[in-house]
């Protein structure tokens, strides 16, 4: 974007014109128009937002615009723009342009409309699909594609059928885009004319449903490399595309695995390898890995050292393969340098590897070091703690901490008594580590070690030491504790003011150690004593609290804001209440969030007027504390926070009401797909199972269009849950078309019996015929 700050004292001239030509609204319109022509990119796109938002008075304008002085492609192209953002209702004018004698018009009407992506240009466009000129053709065909293409697939058939050369090309990219199991039989024509086959192969790819997995694996035979590789990206992407549809699913590995090759042919394939790029070798690599045997897998191990992506598709297929190639893997890990341990150790998940994982502790790569330490976590191995407790002392932390983590996560009882012996070790980071270790079993035996670091020099071991005490639960730790509390040592006051706020059982005592805290002197003593006494909900220290508000520190304020925000007393809330609508715009935010947590009903004002600050990170905030807040009017703040104009706030906005159980939080987030906003975050929050989401879809689904509905049935089946299943099966029945063509696919993805016999009597008995042509091909299948 182009700051003011850039522009000439003429551009500025002109810019300041046309702000001022906006503010008149549709008394500005006639004067902005000449502006279309402005030389000036930054200049005319002010002059193209105006316009849009003039709304309705500058709709008619903008079409006359396009119908006359088209000898300026700038004018135009500004104009369609234009009309394109328009907040107005633009459909009656611009339908009205797409019948206009000029084909470069009508050209201009298409692109708008398809710009502006509403379903109900869709029988507008499909009409001017068989116009008689090549470019409206292909600017409609286009159009359908930004929309969705399905409603236009009959017409779209037609005309790759036609081999027009210049409308096939863009009709297959849409026909792909479809998803509509009707487009498999003609694009799979098009592979036997070497003009259309890369394309046509590529848009089979793009459906997404195993039906078109026949004819592109039919390719790998091809005695072109280049065709057969292409057929295997064709093959991954409707992988990709089938789980983004139907959810994890082994339907294509299944549907291609049954069409194994011979030998030979899995020979040329993996010769493919060689020559392949990257993109193209992951894509071979799930091909061989739904083939298998072992002239797969030998196939699949060259690609262990290649590129990570590359490496990590090889080795996740090795994976998946099961117990056939587990000592392959095992000796790929024995064998492999650094790069390929990398890879392998993330993919392994059985027990049968640890010797294999241990031998990668002593990698001179500390991230192979680290990554062995997390995966002899992740598959059990009690037997090699011995070797992890060595790593104790690594010269990288995050190997310490790895070790450390695998460690505690592994809890044998070795563990603890090799902790006791490293706690004693000349190594201080191993003893630093060890204490970690202990504090997190809670070792009592631990306690002589602990009350030695105290007195010691070492202020890192001393802080471990101090954490540790609040772990052990006996009188003796409790006693250090109180007495470093008092110490004149502001860092060892502040561990133990943190430190206590763990102690189990809190007693007069740790309030009154606490309570002299937060008058500490030191801000970061005071910072964990406000901490401490929230966390254990000392509501007698409310009075001393709330006067931190106005702390010289800024940690401090926060604390205290998050301290009274556990407490439950009218005063808490009423300093919580003060605090965000305060100056302080953290303490402001941190109050917000303790009002939120308070689930007090006099707190929901505060929180639905942060919801319309000025502040885009206080209004992400505020949602987030209304949410927390269970209101019965949370939906409704939240329903306006969905089309905040910030996309942080308005993000997670949708995650919040992706969590409220209701028909009428799932009934919202449809509204907004039909506004085409967020469809992909939308598609997948729709397809978490949350009481009221099964409701809400299958009610959407009486009055779906073309675009909709198959987006609702894919979040059905994703949801794979009972209710969502048989609601499925409900929708074949309903009077919506669109519904009962979305609903078929769907059903064919559960490749159940039930799922057949509804797909067989629906094809013999369905009263509309596009709906019997989707369920004869998902049976031929």
């Amino acid at each position: 974007m182009k700051s003011a700050v850039a522009l000439s004292e003429a551009e500025q001239a002109r810019m300041n014109q046309v702000h001022a030509l906006a503010a008149k609204d549709a008394a500005g319109v006639p004067s902005l128009l000449p502006l279309l022509s402005e030389a000036s990119w930054s200049v005319r796109r002010e002059v193209v937002a105006a316009l849009a938002n003039a709304g309705q008075p500058a709709v008619g304008p903008l079409c006359e615009a396009l119908k006359v002085g088209r000898s300026d492609e700038t004018r135009i192209a500004a104009a369609v723009d234009a009309l394109a953002s328009s907040t107005a209702d633009v459909y009656p004018e611009v339908f009205e342009l797409a019948s206009n004698g000029d084909p470069a018009v009508v050209a201009d009407a298409a692109q708008v409309l398809g710009r502006r992506r509403n379903p109900k240009a869709v029988p507008v466009l499909t009409e001017l699909v068989g116009h008689r000129d090549d470019n409206v053709a292909v600017a409609a065909i286009e159009a359908l594609g930004r929309i969705g293409g399905r409603s236009g697939v009959d017409t779209l058939i037609t005309m790759v059928k036609s081999r027009n050369f210049f409308r096939v090309f863009p009709a297959i990219d849409v026909l792909g885009r479809s998803g509509d199991p009707r487009v498999i039989a003609p694009l799979a024509e098009l592979l036997q004319d070497s003009t259309y086959l890369f394309e046509a192969a590529r848009a089979l790819g793009r459906t997404g449903e195993t039906a078109a997995i026949g004819p592109i694996a039919a390719l790998l035979g091809h005695p072109s490399e280049s065709v057969m590789r292409v057929a295997a990206v064709s093959l991954w992407e409707l992988k990709g595309r089938y789980t983004e549809k139907y959810g994890a699913s082994d339907g294509p590995d299944q549907a291609l695995g049954a069409l194994k090759p011979s030998e030979a042919a899995l020979r040329r394939i993996v010769n493919c390898l060689s020559q392949a790029d990257a993109d193209e070798q992951v894509a071979l690599s799930w091909v061989l890995g739904a083939f298998g045997g072992d002239g797969a897998v030998a196939g699949l191990k060259t690609l262990l050292d290649g590129a990570p992506r590359v490496a990590e598709a090889a080795a996740q297929t090795l994976k998946r393969m099961g117990r056939y190639s587990d000592e392959q893997i095992r000796e790929a890990l024995r064998d492999g340098g650094s790069a390929r341990r990398q890879v392998l150790l993330r993919s392994i998940t059985r027990a049968t590897a640890a010797p294999a994982v241990v031998e990668c502790l002593t990698d001179a790569d500390a991230t192979v070091r680290a990554l062995a330490c997390d995966t002899l976590a992740r598959i059990g191995s009690t037997s090699s703690v011995p070797s992890l407790f060595r790593l104790l002392g690594d010269e990288n932390p995050r190997v310490t901490q790895a070790a450390i983590g695998a460690i505690q996560a592994l809890g044998t009882v070795e563990s603890r008594r090799l902790a006791l012996q490293a706690g004693t070790s000349d190594d201080r980071t191993v003893r630093w580590a060890a204490f970690r270790i202990m504090a997190y079993f809670g070792q009592r035996e631990a306690l002589p070690l602990f009350l030695g670091a105290l007195d010691g020099g070492d202020g890192r071991l001393r802080d471990a030491a101090i954490a540790g005490l609040a772990f052990l639960d006996v009188p003796r730790a409790l006693e250090a504790l109180l007495d470093c509390a008092k110490k004149g040592d502001d860092r060892t006051r502040s561990a133990a003011a943190r430190a206590l706020g763990q102690w189990p059982t809190p007693d007069t005592q740790v309030e009154a150690a606490l309570l002299r805290g937060v008058h500490d002197a030191d801000a970061w003593v005071r910072y964990y004593a406000c901490q401490s006494l929230g966390r254990l909900k000392l509501e007698n220290a409310t009075a001393h609290i709330a006067p931190l508000l106005a702390d010289e520190a800024g940690q401090v304020r926060v604390s205290a804001v998050e301290a009274l925000a556990h407490f439950t007393n009218t005063q808490a809330l009423d300093a919580l209440k003060r605090a965000a609508e305060g100056a302080d715009e953290d303490v402001q935010r941190a109050a917000l969030v303790g009002l939120g947590g308070s689930k007090r009903p006099e707190a929901f004002a505060v929180l639905s007027r942060a919801a319309s600050s000025h502040s885009p990170a206080t209004r992400l905030v505020a949602i987030s504390a209304i949410a927390e807040s269970g209101s019965s009017h949370a939906l409704f703040a939240l329903s306006k926070a969905v089309r905040d104009p910030d996309d942080d706030v308005r993000s997670a906005a949708l995650g919040y009401v992706a969590a409220v159980p209701t028909v009428d939080a799932t009934t919202l987030l449809i509204e907004l797909m039909r506004d085409r906003r967020d469809l992909e975050r939308i598609s997948e929050i729709l397809a978490t199972p949350n009481e009221g989401r099964v409701a809400g879809i299958t009610a959407a689904l009486e009055n779906a269009d073309d675009e909709l509905a198959p987006a609702l049935t894919s979040a059905l089946v994703r949801l794979k849950t009972p209710d969502a299943r048989e609601a499925l099966f409900k929708v074949m029945g309903f009077r919506d078309v669109a519904a009962r063509k979305a609903a078929a696919p769907a059903i064919a993805a559960f490749r159940t019996p039930a799922a057949y016999a509804e797909l067989q009597r629906a094809c013999e008995q369905d009263p509309d015929p596009r709906v019997r042509q989707i369920c004869q091909v998902l049976i031929a299948q």
